[in-house]
């Protein structure tokens, strides 16, 4: 049962107007699982049929956040919430939950983990306060509730691998499993480099796999320890390869050749110019 708190605030005619809009939503969702009347397509689907999208839909919101463009945001989340309910729509259909369910459910959760805002003392909570410290002890306490333990409870298997390394490091990090210092985890990285190195001359492709695994696991521990996402420097990195080499392309286009009809020399002096032209724009 969703819990309520005390509010003076007056009624506010945005979310008046947000529940008529997610209750337009959860009416079509129910229309076009109709089994007589309803989409084929939706009507066939099934939770874990559906779950992929939801993986895909998330990362294209964050793509329009990242590229700025305001103007598909809405659009991107539109899509996005469309998974929430229709995956609601379908535990209803099984009576296992419902999007009201689902709303409450995080409402609570949002009210129980933020103590200072919704607390019922007259305390001044948030002085002093450690709240990223209460978060993590809010979400321990829950995660033993659902009897889950150990200090890597709870980490999905299906995150993005770079996400859930860092992930995997940084709740390690919290009992005390890393390095005082950030030199001992860029010492980790050369380390996991020269293994690399060894089983790329051992020839053991079964080694190299794993020894680069633990390179990339490194390389996303080094990357939390100056609270960057490993997963989103990498899409940023793909983006600029992505760039520079489509002006590489144009460049070589303008003297009727590809990369193909060129040496790795050849490209990699078009790619320093590409690279300097990028700079040059930049200052």
């Amino acid at each position: 049962m969703s819990k309520s708190f005390p509010t003076d605030a007056p009624s506010d005619p945005t979310v008046t107007n947000a529940a008529k809009a997610i209750e337009r939503l959860v009416q079509i969702m129910g229309r076009l699982r109709d089994p007589k009347t309803g989409c084929a397509w939706d009507v066939q689907q099934t939770p874990r049929t559906i779950a992929p999208y939801a993986i895909e839909e998330a990362y294209e919101v964050a793509d329009a956040i990242e590229r700025e463009a305001w103007n598909e945001v809405a659009d991107e989340l539109g899509d996005l919430l469309l998974q929430v309910v229709f995956q609601s729509r379908m535990a209803q259909e099984k009576e296992r939950f419902n999007f009201a369910d689902v709303a409450n459910l995080i409402a609570d959760k949002m009210v129980r983990r933020h103590p200072h805002v919704f607390g019922n003392d007259d305390q001044d909570t948030a002085a002093g306060l450690d709240l990223s410290a209460q978060w993590e002890q809010s979400k321990e306490e829950e995660r033993r509730a659902r009897n889950e333990h150990g200090a890597l409870a709870g980490i999905p298997l299906s995150l993005p691998a770079l996400l859930r390394a860092r992930k995997l490091a940084a709740r390690a990090a919290r009992v005390g499993f890393d390095w005082p210092e950030v030199d001992g985890v860029i010492a980790k990285v050369h380390e996991e480099m020269a293994e690399v190195e060894a089983e790329i001359a051992s020839g053991d492709r079964a080694a190299l796999a794993d020894e680069m695994g633990d390179l990339l696991f490194s390389v996303a521990s080094l990357a939390r320890r100056f609270d960057l996402d490993p997963e989103a420097c990498l899409r940023q990195a793909n983006d600029k390869f992505s760039r520079r080499f489509g002006a590489v392309e144009g460049h070589l286009a303008q003297k009727g050749l590809g990369p193909s009809d060129c040496s790795v020399e050849q490209l990699d002096a078009v790619w320093n110019t590409v690279k300097a032209e990028e700079k040059a724009k930049s200052t």
